[in-house]
Parts: C-alpha cells; structure tokens; sequence
C-alpha cells in the first residue's frame, strides 16, 4: 500500500489539538486554555461551553471537516496527542463511538488492518488493541495496562433501556480482576447496586472504564447531541471528549468548535470536486439523456488522459429515483432502468440498483477485487431510492441525476457526498474532471440551486457563505436566474412596457405580483424582478388580448436576460495571480524554500550544558504538588473546597497505571523514544538526555520514582529544551544564509516556484463583516474578503481597491493566515510572515505586471516587525523587479504610491 501523506490542513488540525492539550496543562484550566488557543489561532478567542452534567472544564472540544475531509484518520491521529500532550501517560482507553452498526464494522476493519492508514496513525501512540463491544466485556487488565486499547461501538450500544446493552452494567466474573487492590478513592468513584447493606459493585465494564477514564472520540458527533447521549458518556467519567462532525450544533447545545475546516481548503488539497456544476430540465427523459451525454464527455476525457499516463478512471451517475407508490405514477428505479436499456440502449452490465431490496453495490464488492473501481467492473450507473450504504466511497462518482424533489434531504445530502468526495483520487489535467455534476428534474433553477446549496450546508458540512461559488450553472440562462449564487454582484435594470388595458393582478399569485407594479396613469407595467417561465404564464393570463400577452412574454425575456447585468470578479474572469517564491539552492539545485529546516547548519547537542534549569526544577516541583493533591480551590458560593479537573484525573490516571521494573537507563530509552527530533542521531539524543536525568536524579527529593511519575512532564521539559537550542542553530544558520555576503549565490526570487490563489479555494476563517465600515470592494480577486485586524487595515484595503479602480492596480487580494490555497508566506527563522496585500500590478499581453507585497502594521507593532521587514526586503530585492514589498504605518498611503 502506497505511504499515506497528510494534508496541509489535515497537520494544521492536529496542530489545534496539540496546542489546546498543551495548553491545558499550562493555563488554569481546560476552558480557558480554549478560549486562549482558538485567540492565538484564529485572532479571536471562542467561548467556552460545558456540557451538563459533567465537570465545568472538562477538555470538551469539536473538530468540524466537511465531508471528504478525513475525520477517521485525523480522530485516528489524535490518539498519540491525547495520551502524550494531554493524559500524560503511556496506555489509554479510548470510547471511540459511531452513529451506525455498519459504520462501526467499517471503522473496526480500517483500524484494524495494519496496512491501513488509519491503523498507521494510531500507531504513533505505540502499541495498540482495537475491540468491538463484545470483546470489551471480557478485556484484561494485562491488554489495558500494555497498550491504548481502542473500544468502537454505537452510542446506542451503551443505552441502559436497551436489554442486550444492560451487560454493559452487569457484573462480569471475566473482569473481576479489574477491581483487586482498589484504593478507597477508586473505589468511591465505582457505580453501584442495590441499597444500604445491600448495596454491591458490580464488575460491570461500565466500571472499568470509569476507573480508566477513557477519552471518547464521538464520530458524526451531530447525531449524538441529545440528553441522553450526554448522560451516558457522563456514567464512564471521560478524561475529555472530541467530536468529530460536518455540521456542529451551533445553537441549542453549542459545540466547541476548536479547528473548523472549509470547503475551499478541500478542494485546494484535491480531496473533493468542486464546483457542483448544476442543471435544470423539467422533461425527466430529457434530464436523463443530458446526464447520460455528460458522463460520455467526461469519459472520453479520462481516456484520454489515461491514454497520456494518467491513472484510469471510469465516471460513474448516481441516480435517485423516487420511491414506488401504489396507484401513483413515479419514476422508480425499474423505470428508470427500463428508459436507460430500452431508449438509450445501455447494457443491463453497465447498471447497477442500490435499494433496501435489490443489493446490487454489495455483489459487485463480492465479484471484483477493488469494487466498482476495479478496471475489470462494467458498471456506470448506480440507481438508488433513498441513500447508499453507509461508508460507501468511489473516486468515479461524477454525476448526481435527481429525478426526486430536493426536499428530500438526508437522500440527496448522502448521494451528494457522494459525488464530492474522491478518496484515492487526484487531481486531473481537464478542468471537467475536476468538477461535481448534478442533473435535477425541475423548472426552476434559482429554487433548485438554493436547495442544492442547503443541502451542501446541511449534509456536507459546507459553510454558508462559501456555497454560492460552489454551485454554479452549466447553461448561460439559467445562470442568469441564480441570484443567491451572485449575492451582492448583480444589477437588475427594471423593465417597462406600455400595455393598452389593465392586468388583473388580483388572479396573479403574490411571488409573482411582488416582482410586478402596474401604474395607472401611464399605462405602465414594470417588471422590477427577473420573471421565469412559469411565472411569465401567470402574468399573461393577466390579460386577454394577444398584443399585451405578447409583450409580457417580450418583456419577462428581457427581464431575465439583458437586464440584469453581473460583476465578476477577476477570479471568475480567468485571472490569474502567482506570486514568486523564494528557492534556496541545495546542491547546486533550487528547490522551494518553506521551512528553515532545510537550510545546512552544525547542529549536535554535544556543546550544551545537559542539565535541568531552575525553571525545569520549579515546574517540576509544582507539577508534584498538584498530582498529590495539593492544588485546591474555594468555591466563590458554596465556600467548599474543590479540586480541579486536570489534577484529579492525573491522580487517577496514576491510580490506575503503575509502572513496574523502570530503572534509569530505561526511563532515558523512554525519554528519547517520545521526543521527536528528526534532526539530531540517537546518539547525541540519548547522551543528552541520560545526562540530563543523571543530573536531576542526583537532586534532593528527585527519586527514580518520582522521575518515572513525572516522565512526560520530563519529556515536555527536555523537547522544549531541545527545540530551543535548535531554534537558535537555525536562526544562526538563515541570518548567514539569507543576508550573508554572498547571500544572492544561495537565495533566488523565481517564477519556477510561485505561489498560484486558487480561483476555488479561498478560504477565511472569518470574513469582514462590516465592522469597521462599508465599501464596495470591486477589484479584489475573489467575491469573498477575509476579516480585517484593525480598521486602518480596513483603510488601507479601501486605498487599493480605489487605486485598482484608477488602473493604477489591475486587481489585489486580502492574504490569509495559515489557509492553504489562499495563503502566501516569506519563511523567516522562527516561523512565517504572511503580508497582508498581495497586488497585481499592471503589465503587457504578454507579461503580467510586477506584484506588490503590501503589510500594515500598527505604530505599536512596528518595532517588533523588523524581521518582517527584512525578508519582504530580500524577497523583493532578488526577484530583479518581478516583485515589490512595503511595510507602511500611520496610513502613510505615499509609501505605497512609491512602488507603482
């Protein structure tokens, strides 16, 4: 199997998580380091909300991907970073939870194949044991106490009023052993039957898993939002809780959203097909054959890339029929089979029917080897009811054919899903191939793109605001109807027409009426909206002689047509915009230069003094005081004493894990095993760290038991150490590279590696709001705008657009921070520097203009912009005026003007 790569976004998301463990641990509490975290990510700190009935700040937090995104393999991921970052320990149990008995045997396959990347990635927390519910019952504590042991099952699974579920509660002689030599803290903390004299505790799993407080990980979290699904995680005492979903509940039990990834982030990553590219056609027939015609298209282009190297690919229709209903007429799947073999002769081979009856997907994974992708299998239609089996995934679903209303939501969510997702897939050459397809039997466009765009909120977990560009119309006219999908960018003139008697409008219905005036005195019919077909039928009726009848149909063309007028953006108009990157010289060879890791530099441990700072000792000692206990509170109301979260779960954690045979060269393997230094031999590694310890050990009060209590705290100390030390190697090694003498033979500003806006993939993680004031941004690159920092950004944003509208600039757009497909950067030694402007610059036909990298920076954070100003510099100065940088402040605009 192919070595997995995580996407960009997908390591931005775990670096969320590692930032909000760690943050945990160094702020007063879990709620507050998520407030703190999502400031320092995203520039604004997200409330926190607890979940009733369970501790205040418990970490509690919510990934958001939409669908094709990869939330296994990231809910996978963050096992390691749990146990290292958060739990602090070596072994965990994890209650990992999904919605559906056969998502949870897909999910139980995928993490058990050891060739999978999803098992691949729970592997980074070390030895792993993954059980179904039934194997959990009678789970050892030897399995427990030796490896993260991973238990996946429904959330249904564990609701007490189910009969066969109540084992779940009940004691179990094969757990016994579980519950022998309990300290009397541990004990407390156990369920129990029974009352008074008679009360017992039971050896149920139920309390084994509340004596190991598992951490759950809760998949398609939003279907397990309710009050009863609380309560139930409540009973197992979690030592936190991530979900994982599309569409977080935002309102009545509020998520806490900690990393939210977007649409345009996907498809920049080719992890989905976008834009939808929507059609219309009332004939269901017509609608069909125009499907059928499509998926030709496209397969002769696969071919033909296939023909050139590329790898094969056989596009695929899903067709929703509608459900069978006695004594009506409706285009079920026999009759849709029935008009592809009879009126378009495709072979009965080529299709395939998906219903709760007909099992057609599970044969075809029973005869071929890779499924429907497998190049052996003939199918291209796939014709469905209602939805496809759960977890069913194929790069070659292409095209989604309707012949059911929109409204029938979960059916079209899922088919949808479908359609976008590409696991396997890559990106292709024809920009066709690229794209998702939908064919819906409507005659009404506008309604149907609007619920196709509800459909992409609701089901795939798209944000609001970045469906309008992800749907758009295959035909000219009936882009003309899309009026959301051109919010805020279109112009309607009104059209008037002089009729020789009076409309009776009272019969017209009122969405109709309400896009007409009729003035009396002139004799004036205006239409002041776009008029369909069907509402062009309502109107004429209006009148009874030919001529008006006439000239309304006239008139409601022109409506639709010439009268309304749409601002593109430059995105949309096939603009391009690449920005130079710096490339640095390796071997001879240049190569992109985006992390300051690659430069060459000395780099040993060897020099450095190896052991523990007073910070290290004093960390270290307040560590010891709070897992003991001796962290305590008072309650503002009650003046009780509490403790908190964190401390208690470390107390019980180490409870329940004791370690046995650890001697100091052990703990010193362990210790280098868990810091992950690609940069440095093991042997500098571990003679640093064996000395370190050898040192502390040496301390009064700082036992080898102690040590071993303390050894991810120890880890932490030691990778922050180390990475410091590294940090100061590289910043040695790019000041020399980048601004050394000879610093131009080394670092080149070249158009071989530029930075390329992706016209689909601009992605804010919050957009202006007006906040600071209104304009009406004409020349910026994409339809969208990022949210500024500070109102003179805000000005200074308006400056360009105003400059743009002079032909001073062609067009400009507002950079982002850490969004991939939106996001430019300079490298700098300590991280990057992302310029706030990017402008194109006028230039010929044949050469576009120079760019210009604009920064604002506040007189307050001037000063501490030095190095930003620097390598915005050096970018400029050795791109030979393909590229222009200025950093301005006090709304100095000139210094701008100085670089057209």
């Amino acid at each position: 199997m192919t070595t997995f790569t995580p996407k960009v976004y997908q390591q931005q998301v775990l670096g969320s998580v590692e930032a909000y463990f760690k943050s945990c641990h160094e702020l007063p509490s879990p709620s507050i380091a998520f407030t703190a975290t999502t400031e320092r990510l995203w520039g604004r700190g997200n409330p926190y909300n607890p979940l009733s009935g369970f501790p205040a700040d418990m970490p509690y937090f919510c990934l958001r991907v939409p669908t094709g995104g990869g939330k296994t393999w990231l809910a996978a991921r963050s096992v390691q970073l749990a146990n290292t970052h958060l739990l602090r320990c070596e072994h965990s149990v994890i209650l990992w939870l999904v919605p559906s008995k056969p998502i949870r045997e897909q999910t139980l396959r995928a993490l058990r194949d050891r060739l999978h990347p999803y098992h691949r990635a729970l592997r980074e927390a070390g030895p792993v044991t993954v059980l179904d519910l039934d194997e959990a019952k009678s789970v050892t504590r030897a399995t427990l106490d030796t490896s993260t042991t991973i238990i996946v099952a429904t959330r249904q699974a564990f609701q007490v009023e189910d009969e066969e579920s109540r084992k779940v509660y009940q004691s179990s002689g094969a757990l016994m052993h579980h519950f022998e030599h309990l300290a009397p803290a541990q004990r407390a903390q156990l369920l129990t039957e029974g009352a008074g004299a008679d009360q017992t505790v039971p050896c149920s799993l139920a309390n084994v898993l509340r004596l190991r407080r598992p951490f759950v990980i809760v998949d398609e979290a939003h279907n397990s939002r309710t009050e009863l699904a609380f309560d139930m995680l409540a009973r197992f005492r979690p030592s936190g809780v991530l979900e994982l979903t599309a569409t977080p509940d935002l309102e009545r039990t509020p998520s806490n959203v900690l990393h939210s990834v977007s649409a345009a982030e996907l498809k920049a990553e080719e992890m989905i097909k976008l834009p939808v590219v929507l059609e219309t056609e009332p004939n269901w027939q017509q609608c069909l054959a125009d499907a059928i015609g499509r998926r030709e298209a496209l397969q002769q282009l696969a071919e033909h890339e296939q023909r050139a190297g590329a790898a094969y690919l056989r596009p695929i229709v899903l067709i929703q029929s509608e459900p069978r209903r006695a004594g009506v007429d409706t285009l079920d799947f026999e009759r849709v089979r029935s008009e592809l073999i009879t009126n378009h002769r495709i072979p009965a081979e080529q299709i395939v029917v998906a219903t709760g009856e007909e099992k057609g997907l599970e044969r075809i994974d029973a005869d071929y080897k890779l499924g429907i992708a497998d190049p052996a299998c003939p199918v291209k239609f796939v014709i469905t009811q209602k939805a496809l089996a759960e977890g069913w995934d194929c790069p070659f679903a292409y095209i989604l054919v309707s012949m059911a209303s929109l409204s029938s939501a979960t059916a079209v969510e899922q088919l949808l899903g479908r359609v976008l997702r590409q696991p396997g897939a890559s990106h292709r050459q024809a920009g066709a191939l690229n794209q998702s397809y939908a064919f819906v039997v409507s005659r009404n466009f506008a309604e149907t793109a609007s619920a196709l765009r509800d459909r992409l909120v609701t089901g795939a977990g798209f944000e609001r605001r970045e469906v309008a560009e992800f749907v758009t119309a295959a035909k000219d006219d009936q882009a003309r109807l899309d009026w959301e999908g051109h919010a805020g960018r279109v112009m309607v003139r009104p059209v008037a027409i002089t009729l020789t008697e009076k409309p009776d409008l009272t019969s017209v219905p009122k969405p109709v009426r309400d896009k007409v005036s009729w003035d009396g005195e002139r004799s004036t019919l205006t239409i002041s909206k776009p008029l369909t077909e069907d509402e062009t039928e309502f109107l004429k009726a209006s009148v009874r002689s030919e001529i008006a009848a006439a000239a309304i149909v006239e008139a409601a063309q022109i409506s639709r047509t010439a009268a309304i007028e749409f601002f593109h953006t430059p995105a949309e108009l096939g603009e391009r915009l690449r920005v130079p990157q710096l490339a640095l010289r390796v071997q001879g060879e240049l190569q992109l230069f985006d992390d300051p890791e690659v430069l060459e530099y000395p780099w040993d441990l060897s020099p450095f003094d190896a052991r523990p700072t007073n910070e290290d000792l004093l960390a270290l000692d307040g560590n010891l005081k709070v897992s003991e206990g001796g962290e305590i509170d008072v309650d503002d109301a009650s003046g009780k004493v509490v403790s908190r979260f964190l401390p208690d779960l470390q107390r019980d954690l180490g409870l329940v894990y004791q370690p046995e045979n650890w001697d100091e060269v052990r703990l010193a393997t362990w210790l280098c095993r868990n810091l992950p230094e690609q940069s440095l031999t093991h042997a500098s590694k571990q003679a640093f760290v064996a000395a370190w310890i050898t040192d502390l050990l040496r301390r009064d009060g700082f036992t080898l038991a102690r040590a071993n209590l303390q050894k991810f705290l120890i880890r932490n100390r030691l990778e922050a150490r180390i990475r410091d030390l590294r940090r100061q190697a590289v910043g040695k090694a790019f000041q020399q590279t980048l601004f050394g003498e000879d610093a131009a033979s080394r670092v080149a500003v070249t158009d071989r590696y530029a930075f390329e806006f992706n016209p689909h993939a601009y992605a804010p993680s919050r957009e202006y709001d007006g906040r600071f004031g209104h304009f009406d941004f004409r020349r910026h690159f994409y339809g969208r705008i990022g949210d500024f920092d500070s109102k003179e950004e805000f000005e200074c944003a308006c400056w360009l657009d105003m400059q743009a509208h002079k032909g001073r600039i062609r067009f400009w757009v507002r950079n982002l921070v850490r969004r991939e497909g939106s996001s430019f950067f300079l490298q700098k030694a300590d991280g990057r520097f992302y310029p706030d402007f990017l402008c194109q610059l006028p230039g010929t036909a044949d050469q576009p203009g120079p760019i210009l990298a604009v920064e604002y920076k506040g007189a307050d954070r001037w000063a501490g912009a030095e190095d930003d100003r620097l390598i915005g510099g050096l970018w400029a100065s050795l791109s030979e005026g393909r590229c222009r940088f200025v950093m301005v402040k006090d709304r100095r605009w000139e210094w701008i003007e100085g670089c057209f």
